[in-house]
């Protein structure tokens, strides 16, 4: 199955494949839970399979046992695929038994030593997530992309290209998943939300709050976070339609940083109707744009991301979370945008 979201990187994908123009680097970019590695093994089951992606045959079978982003409990350099001849590489547990934030050196080599070897069928490397690479390792792996061996594919995945070197971008076929807010998405999370919830939360909405990116959605939908950030939401949309309830936060007691996060996403998702000049499926939120100004709305998202950065010192939460929701409640008719000095001073 190929998620509606999907269709555009697929088709791109198997253009190439048509065109007999397939490189031997391909990165795989898109928001964290667009979906990277579902197209990517999706199109890995389109390179094996002799009929159609049949499910049946010896090679999609063998693909169906493997399930690399099982976190193990014990450190490995590399994952082997039920298919003899691919690989993944993926950050490895530290010395501490948490998995590692970075994909290291070591792992890289071990990667690119299995691809060197002589094999007959393709051989195919994944690489998720490559931007966690660090500059060692991202180093390893230029000089086996600067030389590739024929009948190999090197997949990398990544959240952010932009943290991959040049030399490693210039060498690969970049493929990008876009978030999404078409019609056919929006069915697709409609059928996967909980049959018995269905009647209290709007597919589009849930879209729009995760900004466009489905199976983020379906997630929040777990447990009461989605009934939590629902209320800081609707309660903040009140504030900048009625300024009094500026007064009324014992909501967030607690969760200051959460709601800081949930006010970016507000905005965000704000500064994206703007610009496009259409209408979400909040209808306070429309309000709330239609009224603001951009350029206020720009300045607002980096006083949060300022407040965001500080959290992770020692500082009074209550009083940065305040100060930030005082713009945000003037934020429809605000004549001249204010400093927020204390940003630096709150502690």
């Amino acid at each position: 199955m190929i998620f509606p979201w999907h269709q555009n990187a697929f088709a791109k994908l198997t253009q190439m494949l048509e065109q007999n123009h397939l490189p031997h680097a391909l990165l795989i970019t898109g928001a964290e839970k667009i979906g990277k590695f579902e197209l990517a093994m999706r199109f890995i089951q389109t390179l094996l399979c002799e009929n159609s992606v049949c499910g049946e045959c010896q090679h999609c079978r063998q693909l169906a046992k493997d399930n690399p982003r099982d976190v193990l409990d014990q450190s490995v350099l590399i994952r082997r695929s039920h298919y003899p001849n691919m690989v993944f590489c993926r950050p490895e547990l530290s010395e501490s038994g948490r998995e590692s934030k970075e994909i290291r050196v070591n792992q890289i080599r071990a990667f690119c030593d299995i691809l060197s070897k002589t094999a007959d069928a393709l051989q195919i490397g994944v690489i998720f997530y490559a931007d966690q690479m660090n500059v060692n390792a991202a180093n390893s792996l230029l000089k086996t992309l600067e030389e590739p061996r024929e009948n190999t594919l090197i997949i990398l995945l990544a959240h952010n290209a932009n943290a991959l070197p040049a030399t490693i971008l210039s060498r690969c076929q970049s493929v990008h998943i876009s978030p999404t807010f078409d019609s056919e998405s929006v069915e697709w999370l409609s059928k996967h939300i909980d049959s018995e919830k269905r009647s209290d939360f709007d597919a589009a909405q849930l879209l729009e709050n995760a900004h466009g990116i489905p199976f983020k959605a379906v997630e929040e939908l777990q447990g009461d976070y989605f009934l939590q950030f629902q209320s800081w939401q609707n309660h903040l949309l009140e504030m900048a339609m009625n300024p009094a309830k500026t007064i009324e936060t014992k909501l967030f007691e607690g969760y200051e940083l959460e709601t800081l996060v949930c006010l970016q996403q507000l905005i965000t998702e704000g500064v994206r109707l703007k610009l496009l000049k259409t209408q979400g499926a909040l209808l306070e939120l429309n309000k709330v744009v239609n009224k603001a100004s951009l350029d206020n709305l720009f300045r607002l998202l980096d006083d949060i991301s300022r407040s965001i950065s500080l959290a992770q010192d020692p500082v009074n939460m209550t009083l940065l979370l305040d100060n930030v929701l005082i713009v945000w409640s003037h934020i429809t008719h605000l004549k001249q945008y204010p400093i927020i000095t204390n940003l630096r001073e709150v502690s």
